[in-house]
């Protein structure tokens, strides 16, 4: 890489503005050596940092939008586009939830959200610290609390109006309300203070205290929506409104570089490129953008195969080979991710579940062999799980982990009987007070994976005396039932998460709708150390609190997880500039642009 090519990046290190870590995966990224990028990092910070990199104590200035676009220019190879228009379609097997950003907990709607609303600030694919969105920059107080948000006053709603600092407020709104139904209730209640719109663009927040995941857990989780369009419906009825099922297209008012056009439910959503886009080198070069419906995953690489479709969301790892045989322009892209995947027990304690007891879901993650898993079922694309927390994370750290769940059926079957299960009439199930030990065990249609998957885990468990029934279901019904209402005994699950913090999956305050909580288990520890994390500013005396955190929710088999999960898409090759990252997928949509062929 030319060194005028680096001189962003290097200019944000010696800012402050991106740190030494940051630094060296952008430069690792654009094809830098390691031990160059060392050179440049220790020249760089051998010299004067500017004031924007102030130490704590003192008001500090974030990057600006400008330089961070700068410095995602210099990290990825980007082209420039040779032609313009056309369309890109993405197949998925499930379809969307919703439009609505507040109430949305599925991934697959973050293809059409995160084009049609912006952040005030959002992840960078980079290392995933923040940079400016809908604001230019914010500034933070000297009390270390205080964020001040400075909204670009050219920014405008699709239907024409201005983007101000009091839609800002009543997103806020939306989330922290009593009768809120956003799954990020419970972040935004830690971590807000107040909030409020200093005058027409400048909009301020405050936090309890000076806290490390602040702006992640608030401004960089959920887009700002326009309070003209939803000001006026009850937050208990979001989740209905035609602005979140698109029955009514203009309600579904966004400020992003798409805007939305259709959805056919279970076939199509559609985005189109927004030409009057307030940030002119943001307006996209493709017309179109659709994610397309296939419920059937077979249907669905074949249609990435025969050039139906661009890229496919769900390729299992043994359909790789098949992909690449039959299509050379296919390019298939792996990464690594803040993902894992496994099954979640509901341990509700009101609802009695057969998963309230922890060794009993502590016996079901010795019945599993991840690296079994691992190599046959995800072709070696992935980690088998030790811990929580997932190998991109700061706080990955196998050799601290107090419990490794190595495979060892013999010991499952002991925690079962120490707990009480016993095959009494030896028909192979177990039994306590008189009630079967089997389980109705939820799973979403349309995936390959668990085609497999599925049979194995029924296997293993009736190996130590559990019967599980499967029942397939459709995505949204699985959603429904695990996250909604929480009637359901144990189900398949995959998390997308993109915070060493995974306080929203563990917290008692984090049961759903509050957030995703999906087991319904509670151990105050856990919360006592993450809320202590939450503050620390130390990275490694945090880093250390997050560890131990995840040994509570680890030790307690909060969730069934069973391998930390890579990315993997194919891409056609006609598609060009499409980029991927741990932190936000595909995130470069607007600068994608179609290769004639």
């Amino acid at each position: 890489m030319r060194e005028q090519q680096l001189q962003p990046l290097v200019q944000a290190l010696r800012s402050g503005k991106l740190g030494r870590r940051a630094f060296m995966k952008a430069s690792a990224a654009a094809g830098v050596t390691a031990a160059a990028a060392g050179v440049l990092a220790d020249s760089a910070l051998a010299q004067d940092a500017t004031p924007d990199a102030s130490p704590v104590g003192e008001a500090t200035k974030s990057i600006t939008r400008d330089e961070y676009l700068a410095t995602l220019r210099a990290a990825f190879p980007y082209e420039e586009a040779e032609a313009e228009g056309g369309q890109v379609i993405i197949a998925s097997t499930s379809d969307i939830a919703t439009l609505n950003p507040v109430v949305r907990s599925d991934v697959i709607a973050l293809y059409a959200i995160n084009n049609i609303f912006n952040y005030l600030a959002t992840q960078s694919p980079i290392d995933g610290t923040m940079f400016p969105d809908l604001a230019d920059y914010w500034e933070l107080g000297a009390d270390g609390m205080t964020y001040t948000f400075y909204l670009n006053q050219n920014a405008t709603w699709h239907d024409g109006e201005p983007v101000t600092a009091d839609d800002c407020v009543m997103t806020f709104d939306a989330v922290m309300d009593e009768e809120s139904i956003s799954p990020m209730a419970s972040d935004f209640i830690q971590n807000v203070a107040s909030y409020r719109a200093v005058d027409t663009h400048t909009f301020e927040m405050k936090a309890p205290a000076p806290a490390a995941l602040v702006l992640e857990k608030t401004v960089g989780a959920i887009p700002i929506m326009p309070k003209h369009i939803w000001g006026d419906i009850p937050h208990s009825e979001w989740a209905s409104s035609p602005g979140s099922t698109g029955t009514d297209p203009s309600k579904v008012i966004g400020s992003g570089p798409f805007v939305f056009k259709e959805w056919a439910l279970g076939d199509h959503v559609t985005i189109s490129r927004n030409e009057n886009y307030w940030l002119p080198d943001g307006v996209p070069h493709i017309d179109e953008f659709t994610i397309q419906v296939i419920a059937e995953p077979e249907t669905a690489v074949q249609s990435v195969v025969v050039g139906d479709t661009d890229m496919f969301r769900g390729l299992a790892p043994t359909q790789i080979e098949r992909v690449r045989s039959n299509n050379a322009a296919i390019e298939i892209v792996t990464y690594e991710t803040m993902s894992f995947g496994g099954f979640v027990m509901n341990a509700s304690q009101e609802r009695a579940s057969f998963f309230s007891d922890t060794a009993v879901r502590q016996a079901l993650m010795y019945a599993v062999d991840r690296e079994l898993v691992v190599e046959s079922m995800l072709d070696g694309l992935g980690t088998p799980s030790i811990g929580v927390q997932p190998p991109p994370s700061p706080a990955y750290a196998p050799d601290q982990v107090t419990t490794v769940y190595n495979y060892d059926p013999e010991k499952a079957m002991q925690l079962l009987e120490d707990a009480g299960w016993v095959d009494s009439d030896g028909d192979g199930i177990r039994e306590k007070d008189g009630v079967k030990f089997s389980a109705e065990f939820l799973f979403s249609e349309g995936s390959t994976l668990y085609e497999q998957l599925i049979p194995y885990l029924k296997q293993v468990f009736a190996d130590v005396g559990v019967e599980v029934l499967p029942k397939s279901v459709p995505a949204p019904t699985l959603s429904e039932q695990v996250v909604g209402t929480g009637d359901y005994e144990i189900s398949t699950t995959g998390i997308t998460w993109t915070l060493d913090d995974q306080g929203v999956l563990y917290r008692c305050d984090a049961f759903p709708p509050a957030g995703f909580n999906l087991p319904r288990h509670c151990n105050p520890e856990y919360d006592r150390l993450n809320t202590e994390s939450q503050t620390e500013l130390d990275p490694e005396k945090r880093r250390q609190l997050m560890i131990d955190q995840g040994n509570i929710s680890n030790d307690d088999a909060h969730w069934g997880i069973m391998y930390f999960g890579q990315g993997v898409f194919p891409v056609n090759s006609r598609v060009r500039n499409a980029f991927f990252s741990a932190y936000t997928e595909l995130f470069s949509y607007a600068d994608l642009w179609i290769k004639a062929e």
